[in-house]
């Protein structure tokens, strides 16, 4: 393999992949990122055998061929290279030549063939939605993705693809996020499977404001082809969570008795004032409705008192309900819609964060002290 590549397109590559490795890992391979170099591209992949990344840069191939070198010397070398042209050469036992302006290194990889290969996908059980699109329904949920390994089918985002509509649902048992979207889904494609956590993050990271992603699955496995204008292609590929997503429907309350208009924003930092007057013993604030007002108040013995009064619009009976409000602020943070509605039946219920998009987001109360 032989070819010359810019320093901003390998760095690019680099970081979009380098992610996934693990600093601690059994297979020496699992270290090194494998490059295979064809047609004035070159593709750079990076596994954990869980998750896998791949992303293709523009190169100036003179031969093509494919090799794996350790991706965090690679990547510190090249992000340290003053020069702005990397010349990029293997030969047969698997060492690469570096050589930019003055600077020469040698880095000692291993065979391609040892790399552990992608998995196949077909065509079959496929949609294609906006990147952007993607981008906002994950923010909207992954915060409420559970880490508690003991309920692991809790640890990632439930995909469901019927009826013309992506749903996308995250719980950790003590809140829960959902958000819809309409997209174009064949029957054939039609379906469910829950990502983990990983994916997600390489996703959120990943996402780009422009283009699409085509999401094609298996019985085990997913993958998220990302193709933008300008930017490079990127490949995420995942396992898939293993079991039966709980029914989530169960828990989204039908009714409620009342329905209160609150400015976003407004709330958010209220909430982000009251909540410091928490602690991990008492990590909860009161909201007590009454006339036109909303007081919020944060009681901890050992530390104080927080009281916050916001004016709103309210004809309701008065209603007092606490949240922990991390909890309550993690939606706020992820949504982008000036207005949210907050439904609430009584003090014991769990209250429902909705706005004027396809989003809900359902969170239990706690014990008024």
């Amino acid at each position: 393999m032989k070819l010359s590549i810019g320093k901003e397109q390998i760095l690019l590559g680099l970081q979009a992949v380098q992610n996934v490795v693990g600093s601690r890992t059994t297979l020496p391979i699992l270290s090194n990122v494998l490059l295979k170099a064809t047609e004035n591209r070159l593709e750079l992949t990076a596994t954990d055998l869980d998750v896998t990344v791949s992303c293709s840069v523009e190169a100036k191939v003179r031969l093509p061929g494919s090799a794996t070198i350790p991706v965090k010397k690679f990547f510190g070398i090249c992000r340290e290279l003053g020069h702005l042209e990397i010349e990029l050469e293997t030969d047969e036992r698997n060492v690469c030549t570096l050589s930019a302006g003055n600077s020469y290194y040698r880095i000692n990889g291993l065979p391609a063939e040892d790399f552990p290969p992608l998995p196949e996908f077909s065509d079959k059980k496929h949609v294609v939605v906006p990147q952007e699109k993607l981008r906002a329904m994950l923010k909207k949920t992954s915060f409420a993705i559970s880490s508690d390994e003991s309920r692991y089918v809790l640890n990632g985002i439930f995909h469901s693809l019927k009826d013309h509509k992506i749903t996308l649902v995250a719980t950790d048992g003590r809140r829960l996020a959902l958000v819809e979207e309409e997209v174009d889904v064949s029957p054939e494609s039609e379906g469910e499977f829950i990502v983990p956590t990983k994916a997600i993050n390489e996703l959120n990271r990943l996402l780009q404001a422009a283009g699409e992603v085509s999401i094609r699955y298996t019985d085990n496995q997913v993958s998220y082809s990302l193709k933008g204008e300008k930017s490079p292609s990127i490949l995420i590929v995942s396992k898939l969570v293993e079991g039966n997503y709980p029914n989530y429907r169960q828990v989204i309350p039908t009714e409620f008795k009342e329905r209160v208009t609150l400015v976003r924003e407004e709330l958010l930092q209220a909430l982000r004032r009251a909540e410091i007057m928490t602690s991990d013993k008492s990590n909860s604030v009161k909201l007590s409705f009454t006339k036109n007002n909303l007081a919020i108040t944060a009681n901890t013995p050992e530390i104080g008192e927080a009281r916050e009064s916001l004016a709103i619009n309210y004809k309701g009976t008065d209603v007092a309900i606490a949240f922990n409000p991390i909890y309550l602020m993690d939606p706020l943070k992820a949504l982008d819609s000036d207005e949210i509605y907050l439904e609430l039946h009584d003090e014991l219920s769990p209250g429902v964060v909705k706005t004027n998009s396809p989003f809900l987001y359902v969170i239990m109360p706690m014990r008024m002290a």
